[in-house]
């Protein structure tokens, strides 16, 4: 049985990110976590764009967002992610943002669901990439 894996992306850090204060601007973030997702995705042997091409999509159901530690413009930063949990309909991811001193700077998780692109009902991950969820049940946190 495989055990956690966690897909690690090295995050460029520009000073349009940062805010008034000097820090990376709280919102950027969530464009962190997606750049730690899709990498983690591809690390696996997938693709969202496969997804797409098939007639899925997969959006944000929740989001969760814990600030600890401000990155800096000039800082090393790094997303690690893994599978949290998955369910028939819906995937939760982990996160972590950690600089250049594995300092976790920012944690989280997103939920998402799978939802058909003509009418954006939802539908089974299981069912309609069997595969890529069993993959998932071997990787995820246990």
């Amino acid at each position: 049985m495989e055990t956690l894996f966690i897909s690690t992306r090295e995050i460029q850090l520009y000073y349009a990110d940062t805010d008034m204060m000097g820090v990376i601007y709280h919102a950027n973030y969530l464009k962190f976590f997606e750049l730690g997702r899709t990498g983690f995705i591809e690390d696996l042997g997938y693709s969202y764009l496969t997804m797409e091409e098939a007639g899925y999509y997969a959006p944000v159901y929740d989001i969760q967002v814990t600030y600890k530690k401000p990155l800096r413009y000039g800082d090393k930063a790094f997303v690690n992610t893994w599978v949290e949990s998955n369910e028939r309909l819906k995937s939760v991811y982990g996160y972590t943002v950690v600089n250049g001193d594995n300092e976790i700077c920012v944690e989280g998780k997103s939920t998402h669901i799978i939802v058909k692109k003509d009418n954006f009902r939802p539908t089974s991950f299981k069912k309609v990439f069997p595969e890529w969820f069993i993959k998932y049940e071997h990787v995820k946190k246990k």
